[in-house]
């Protein structure tokens, strides 16, 4: 905004000295020949200009940022630390407002500050540093970023945060039987409601790797009510794509596709998560449950709901692209299934 108020007054000045300049050139007398009305116009043009721009445009001139806004708030907490640079719990508090607001770099050098000042020996510095690294980029999980969650589980081997990132890092580096005990000590710390299918669901998977057999599978056939066809027997299938118009805004976010029963709510009935590429064919089972014993079964209608989620987590965020799609299990075949909205 500042250059263009800049421009403008440039041109003015320019529109000033085009009307002014002539009427002050000097008549065969030697006298201007309009001295007064160059003034007159000059300051026609400076004044009524001002005024009518401010009048009819629609720029907030007489709306400041609100001092309780949050980016204000933060503002006013970085510059208090520039006067106390060793307020240990203001740089924690200057490191989770970052993280809210996005601002993940500057999340990471206020996390970094707590941890110099607690000599590494304060948990939440050092898994704030680690998750400000990990959203900024993905890699940082195998370099600083795993070595800080590492040290925060030695100090608080019960911190939530630390164990679901170090579950994680752990089955980056393949050690599967580490990453199954964090997961499976997390669920004991009541995680919320919408992230303990996740957890469920990434248990479930290790268990299957680590003894080769499909686990979630035995688990459904064993909770199916008479009836209910094994797993592999009925199957959603989808050809998921992505509008055009929205191709821009998928980037490396990972893709969730869900069965929903739309009768009723809870859980979905099975999800998958994938990597977003388009198109691509995505088949579904019973296997697939998040909950043993939510399954679908041939002949139920279902929802098949295909997400991008730019937050990385199966949760519905405000921006995440996504599609849905009716399905009949047992009597649709291959079903196109399009990205086109925005979650509101």
């Amino acid at each position: 905004m500042m250059w263009f108020v800049l421009l403008a007054a440039v041109l003015t000045v320019v529109s000033v000295l085009l009307i002014a300049v002539p009427l002050l050139r000097r008549g065969p007398e030697g006298a201007p020949v309009a001295p007064w009305m160059a003034l007159a116009a000059a300051g026609f043009l400076v004044v009524g200009s001002a005024a009518l721009y401010a009048t009819w445009s629609n720029w907030p001139w007489h709306v400041a940022e609100s001092p309780d806004s949050p980016e204000s708030m933060v503002s006013r907490l970085a510059r208090r630390l520039e006067h106390n640079p060793n307020d240990l719990n203001g740089w924690l508090m200057l490191g989770r407002s970052y993280i809210a607001l996005q601002e993940y770099p500057l999340a990471a050098r206020a996390f970094g500050r707590a941890v110099q000042l607690s000599d590494a020996k304060n948990a939440e510095a050092l898994t704030g540093e680690a998750e400000a690294l990990a959203l900024a980029d993905e890699s940082e999980l195998d370099g600083r970023a795993g070595r800080l969650i590492e040290q925060a589980l030695a100090l608080e081997p019960d911190s939530g945060k630390a164990l679901f990132f170090g579950a994680a890092i752990a089955a980056r580096r393949g050690e599967l039987p580490l990453a199954r005990q964090r997961f499976a000590k997390l669920l004991t710390l009541n995680p919320p409601q919408a992230i303990r299918p996740m957890i469920e669901q990434q248990i479930a998977a290790i268990d299957e790797k680590l003894s080769g057999v499909p686990a979630k599978a035995a688990a459904v056939q064993q909770a199916q009510p008479a009836g209910v066809s094994a797993p592999g027997g009925p199957l959603v299938h989808v050809s998921v794509t992505l509008s055009p118009s929205l191709a821009a805004t998928a980037g490396g976010a990972p893709l969730f596709v869900f069965v929903r029963d739309p009768a009723q709510g809870g859980p979905p009935l099975a999800v998958k998560r994938l990597q977003s590429h388009f198109p691509q064919d995505v088949a579904l089972s019973p296997a697939d449950s998040m909950v043993p014993g939510r399954v679908f079964s041939a002949g139920q209608r279902v929802q098949v709901v295909a997400r991008i989620a730019r937050s990385g987590t199966p949760v519905a965020a405000s921006g995440d692209p996504f599609g849905e799609v009716t399905y009949k299990v047992g009597r649709d075949g291959l079903v196109s299934l399009v990205i086109d909205r925005l979650t509101p």
